[in-house]
């Protein structure tokens, strides 16, 4: 498989915890020749957007203008109708059978090397 996929969600972490947690598989990932990481991280339960998605999205924009990473996607984004959505399956086609493309889930984020 091209793609890996990690729940940054699990046992509730902090909005910390989580980044610290991406961090190491950002780098597990890219070492191991994956194309592409699906990161869920939640939309946060009071659905206004949670702190941890908030912090990935942070941390995945310094990690694109760094170079570590060559694009990301959020859900609400991953869509073949958005210009963000059609380069992630332009640059690791194996996502556009992803049971989350085109369903604009706010809980997830796509990660492309």
């Amino acid at each position: 498989m091209a793609y890996h996929t990690v729940n940054l969600e699990q046992n509730y972490p902090t909005a910390n915890q989580a980044t610290v947690r991406l961090s190491q598989e950002l780098r597990l990932a890219k070492t191991g020749r994956k194309r592409a990481l699906k990161i869920i991280h939640g939309y946060g339960s009071s659905g206004k957007g949670g702190t941890i998605k908030i912090a990935v999205h942070r941390m995945l924009g310094e990690k694109k203008r760094s170079g570590f990473i060559r694009h990301y996607v959020a859900g609400e984004n991953f869509t073949a109708f958005t210009n963000d959505g059609r380069k992630a399956v332009e640059l690791c086609p194996e996502l556009k059978q992803d049971a989350d493309f085109s369903r604009q889930n706010d809980g997830i984020t796509i990660v492309i090397f």
